[in-house]
């Protein structure tokens, strides 16, 4: 049996730090390590820890947890999967947290089993957001910045190398949120198959997991 996945909790309310732990706790591949109530706390217990998943709040005293994502990317001796969780749907959130290096993106009104898959399709190496976080994703970085308009992600993508016509077929149905699985029944091919492309397409775009492959490429005018 593999080691369960390791949780870092991230946010200023202890009650609801309280019931996120219960909800993963009572999972047997998943273990809260660590809870921290500031960004500050997050970076510091991240760095002791090494969490695999860090569930991160935005709005935190002392630091935010926009910036706490990115100190703990940032850290080369960190390799933690970060999911924001944050009471508020608004773009300059999620747009900051892509940017930041954010692999999810969650409400804190959905539901526990949504939380508990996050935590390990995160763990797992991949990105996670919302259909209709997706929606909006597509739609901002598909489309050209308006002048003056802020580029969270560099429109810049230099390719290692050219996507191969059915990594250009993979990478376009990720780009609308699909999971290996409808990727695999879609172009009627094997899900490990699948996989392989994504691994390629992360490699070729130097991307860190799907999520940012997809913004990359929809900046860069590839997907």
């Amino acid at each position: 049996m593999s080691d369960p996945i390791r949780v870092l909790l991230v946010d200023d309310h202890a009650m609801l730090r309280a019931g996120f732990r219960t909800i993963l706790d009572s999972q047997a591949d998943i273990t809260v390590v660590g809870e921290a109530a500031t960004g500050a706390e997050a970076v510091a217990q991240a760095s002791a820890l090494r969490p695999d998943v860090v569930s991160m709040d935005v709005q935190m005293p002392d630091m935010d947890g926009i910036e706490a994502t990115r100190r703990i990317v940032a850290d080369p001796e960190v390799h933690a999967s970060i999911a924001i969780v944050t009471t508020f749907d608004r773009d300059d959130y999620l747009f900051s947290a892509l940017d930041a290096g954010a692999s999810g993106f969650l409400l804190k009104n959905s539901s526990p089993e949504d939380l508990v898959s996050a935590v390990r399709v995160l763990a797992a190496g991949d990105g996670m957001l919302a259909p209709e976080v997706t929606r909006r994703v597509v739609q901002r970085y598909a489309s050209s910045p308006r002048e003056g308009q802020a580029t969270p992600v560099s429109a810049s993508v230099e390719l290692a190398e050219p996507f191969t016509d059915r990594e250009a077929e993979v990478l376009a149905l990720m780009a609308e949120a699909m999971s290996n699985a409808e990727i695999a029944a879609r172009l009627f091919i094997g899900e490990a198959t699948v996989k392989t492309h994504v691994s390629r397409i992360l490699h070729k775009l130097g991307a860190r997991d799907r999520v940012q492959a997809v913004v990359l490429a929809l900046r860069g005018g590839l997907a």
